[in-house]
């Protein structure tokens, strides 16, 4: 095994490399402790050089709508009428406290995804 620091792009992409290779490595075996080690390494990485930030809150509702098959009517138990759901989702109306916490307790999306834009 010879793992060092990732310092740059380069050492990360053979970091990759080298991970497809190990990635199947049955348990107990160096190779996946070496796995184990590049996953971290690659991990620290990439959360210092190329972060992700909370989602977008009218993302976040839309993905949530994509994965529960939901339509802008199905947000108006949560948003309000169907013109105040429209506004929501096309950028012209922040969510409020209340649409904050019923979109959260209803749909189980993230108080951080849907306070995003709030700071």
């Amino acid at each position: 095994m010879n793992v060092r620091p990732i310092r740059s792009d380069d050492d990360l992409h053979g970091s990759l490399r080298r991970l497809e290779s190990v990635f199947q490595a049955e348990e107990g075996t160096p190779e996946a402790d070496e796995m184990e080690i590049l996953v971290t390494l690659i991990e620290a990485y990439e959360n210092k050089h190329y972060p992700v930030g909370p989602a977008d809150p009218v993302e976040a509702i839309k993905f949530r709508m994509e994965q529960r098959g939901l339509t802008p009517r199905d947000l108006e138990e949560y948003i309000g009428p169907s013109g105040r759901v429209s506004e929501v989702l096309n950028g012209k109306r922040r969510l409020s406290l209340r649409m904050i916490k019923r979109l959260h307790d209803g749909l189980s999306i993230p108080y951080e995804s849907l306070l995003a834009r709030a700071a």
